[in-house]
């Protein structure tokens, strides 16, 4: 079992290497500019990494990328073993990130929040308060009521 440590310097190569290749190395037109490395992780025994990306386009578009990085496997395998010089490269598994997905989600409710707010500013903009406007006492005001 190796380190936390190793496992993370061999997911931040496997991350750069990657995003090198296929910027540079593939000529795959389903993986032009628009696919982007957001991730990668590497279980405990160095044999498996996980590679998140995401894509920047349509449906369609998403599902070229996850055909063109499923055939250009063996290509970034073999440059990520290059690269890390271990016994054993690691199997390599690319998963759509949901971040896009979640963040449009959280800028939704967001949206929401924001609605929700100017309509109580708005119910309460001409409203008075129910009794006074501080209703705390401070020091000193007793002393000079009497």
């Amino acid at each position: 079992m190796a380190d936390n440590a190793r496992a993370k310097k061999l997911a931040d190569l496997i991350r750069e290497v990657v995003a090198e290749k296929l910027q540079r190395g593939i000529k795959d037109p389903r993986l032009g500019t628009h696919v982007t490395i957001t991730d990668t992780r590497v279980t405990g025994d160095l044999r498996e990494a996980t590679v998140f990306y995401t894509v920047y386009g349509d449906d369609e578009e998403r599902a070229s990328a996850a055909a063109g990085l499923e055939s250009a496997k063996g290509i970034l395998r073999s440059a990520v073993g290059r690269a890390a010089g271990t016994k054993f490269t690691p199997t390599l598994a690319f998963v759509a990130d949901a971040l896009p997905e979640n963040a449009k989600a959280i800028e939704d409710l967001l949206d929401r929040a924001r609605a929700s707010d100017a309509q109580v500013r708005e119910a309460s903009s001409g409203a008075d308060f129910a009794g006074e406007a501080d209703p705390y006492k401070k020091p000193g005001e007793d002393e000079a009521a009497e």
